[in-house]
């Protein structure tokens, strides 16, 4: 008598992969995660390779572990993967103070972020 398992969150020809707690503002990864929307996986993978932003590295390691979670785990095609959803969520906002002049503070917020990449498998063209 285990507990049972919970439903699968995507459909059977989706795979995804989520990445937590990323140093970087929600707003600056949306602008990566918004040029990969709809790509094909390979288009996507190499739009990320050759952008100049910091965190294209890390939205490529996210982009490539749902490429292999959808060939081990749920055994789809990859060359018929494409990139169904890209979304960004808030993570946690860490507040550190600078000294400012005549004894004042300022504040300086540090926010993290939550990436997540559902690929799924193209129909046939008939």
């Amino acid at each position: 008598m285990g507990k049972q398992s919970s439903p699968r969150r995507v459909a059977d020809n989706e795979a995804r992969a989520v990445l937590r707690n990323l140093r970087v503002s929600p707003q600056k990864l949306n602008l990566v995660a918004a040029m990969i929307r709809g790509l094909d996986a390979n288009k996507a993978l190499s739009a990320l390779s050759f952008s100049r932003r910091r965190i294209a590295s890390d939205v490529k390691k996210v982009l490539q572990s749902a490429i292999a979670n959808a060939e081990n785990n749920h055994s789809l095609d990859v060359d018929r993967l494409k990139v169904k959803e890209a979304h960004v969520g808030k993570g946690l906002v860490m507040k550190r103070f600078k000294a400012r002049a005549r004894g004042r503070g300022a504040r300086i917020l540090k926010p993290f972020s939550h990436l997540t990449i559902v690929v799924a498998e193209k129909e046939e063209q008939a």
